[in-house]
């Protein structure tokens, strides 16, 4: 394993910052909506805003030399017209000076879905104006903090907060519209571009990429139908991202699919021409299971997602593309997450093959419930997934597959979109009941010695073609 290799965690601004309404912070979509619905919110979370330097030590301590965070657009920026709050600017001066004292590589994120709640009333990234914000409030990131960075980049995982907020309307906006879903897709892909445009002619140092939230698509069998399936599903997962972001095209098979039915005249030759010079330098991936499929059968679409942690309720059918189905096999969680790391070998190597980037895994990790209030929180299975995870990362680089980083998700205990506190993911506790006292879990130390040992301790483990 090469010894520049990062090793680290990662966050999310909304997810564990808190101190939602301090030091002229505006408020957030998430901050609305969740407000509105009378939801467990992030107005606390894990008080990292009051807390960073002692999360960033511990990160330092468990032997992690990288750091992956966003930044929140509605703290750094005040308004529509783009006045700059000085007190957000500095608060995320202080989280770069901290990684630094401690030797960590920060790899900053400028977008992880705190959309300022001042563009959503004007329509969100259903408004193309809010791409040229968010170019706008890329600039004054890289123009404050870009002598401090070295990894930016623009969007977190887009399907997620695309098609959720506009397809399936579980998230903020809360809308269920496919054409809406198309108009909010293609905005923020092209303003990702935008950012990247601003990076290279402002002549920052560094480099710069988009992070997906990946799921390798598998079929159930090795039928022409199938096939097909995989395909609509491919496009629907993950290739509308990587592609555009990557290759600088939409695929062109969904864009012929999907105006059968809806208009795509808003695709301009001018925005296109944006997207294909603007490519990114690496991709990020977020993996935590894949997507496996069959090809449609019958019945209208249905998108359900577990929020409740009882096995059993997600279900995925998009008429006349794909049903996803779940593997008697496998091991799922409390929230149907599939657990299979061959899943990220596979997928690894197929973006490898198609993109030729370098890749960084930016998010990998196992959420469950967990009693904190325990000395030391004994985290056998997440040990157990990371082990294996990690490993399908060795075996992929083994294949060829440059692969420059793994970030565990997350650095420690904080709020999970809509499961609250319940459902938690860090490698440090936090007793959101006590005090938001901190303690390292079993996985922190098992964590630090794989690092320590720079990877040799992983249990090998091949895993068979399927």
């Amino acid at each position: 394993m090469d010894k520049n290799f990062l090793w680290g965690g990662a966050t999310a601004s909304y997810q564990c910052e808190g101190a939602w309404d301090i030091d002229d912070k505006q408020p957030s979509m998430w901050d609305c909506y969740l407000h509105e619905n009378n939801l467990e919110n992030g107005d606390v979370a894990s008080d990292y805003y009051h807390r960073y330097e002692e999360d960033i030590r511990m990160m330092a301590e468990g032997g992690q030399n990288t750091y992956r965070f966003s930044l929140s657009w509605p703290r750094i920026i005040k308004d529509k017209e783009g006045t700059v709050n000085l007190k957000g600017i500095d608060f995320y001066h202080r989280i770069l000076d901290t990684c630094k004292k401690y030797g960590i590589e920060p790899f900053v994120t400028i977008y992880h879905w705190d959309l300022p709640q001042y563009w959503e009333l004007e329509g969100g990234w259903l408004n193309k104006e809010t791409c040229y914000a968010f170019e706008q409030f890329a600039k004054v990131c890289f123009e404050h903090f870009g002598d401090k960075v070295s990894y930016w980049t623009t969007f977190n995982e887009p399907k997620w907060f695309i098609v959720n907020g506009y397809f399936i309307g579980n998230y903020p906006p809360g809308l269920q519209d496919v054409q809406k879903t198309m108009y909010g897709a293609y905005h923020v892909m092209y303003a990702s571009a935008l950012a990247v445009r601003a990076f290279r002619v402002g002549n920052y140092q560094g480099e710069i990429g988009i992070v997906h939230s990946y799921t390798p698509v598998n079929g159930v069998d090795n039928t022409i139908e199938t096939k097909i399936a995989m395909r609509y599903a491919d496009n629907y997962c993950n290739n509308w991202i990587l592609d555009t972001a990557a290759l600088g095209e939409f695929p062109i098979d969904l864009i012929a699919r999907l105006s059968e039915k809806y208009d795509v005249s808003f695709m301009k030759a001018e925005d296109l021409a944006v997207i294909k010079n603007y490519t990114v330098d690496f991709i990020g991936l977020n993996y935590y299971a894949r997507t496996l499929v069959k090809p449609y059968t019958e019945g209208e679409t249905q998108l359900v997602f577990n929020h409740s942690g009882k096995k059993g309720q997600s279900k995925v059918i998009i008429k006349d593309w794909f049903e996803q189905v779940k593997d008697p096999n496998s091991e799922y969680t409390a929230w149907d997450t599939e657990i299979y790391p061959k899943g990220l070998q596979d997928g690894l190597i197929e973006a490898w093959e198609r993109y030729e980037l370098p890749i960084f895994v930016t998010e990998n990790g196992v959420g469950v419930r967990e009693d904190v209030t325990v000395d030391c929180v004994q985290d056998d299975y997440r040990i157990e997934f990371m082990n294996d995870h990690i490993n399908a990362i060795m075996n992929a680089m083994d294949k060829g597959v440059d692969i420059r980083g793994y970030y565990a998700w997350a650095s420690f205990d904080l709020y999970s979109w809509k499961n609250g506190v319940e459902k938690r993911y860090g490698l440090v506790a936090v007793d959101f009941g006590n005090e938001q006292i901190r303690k390292p879990k079993a996985s922190y130390y098992w964590f630090k010695e794989m690092i320590e040992s720079n990877a040799k301790i992983i249990k090998r483990r091949k895993f068979e073609k399927e």
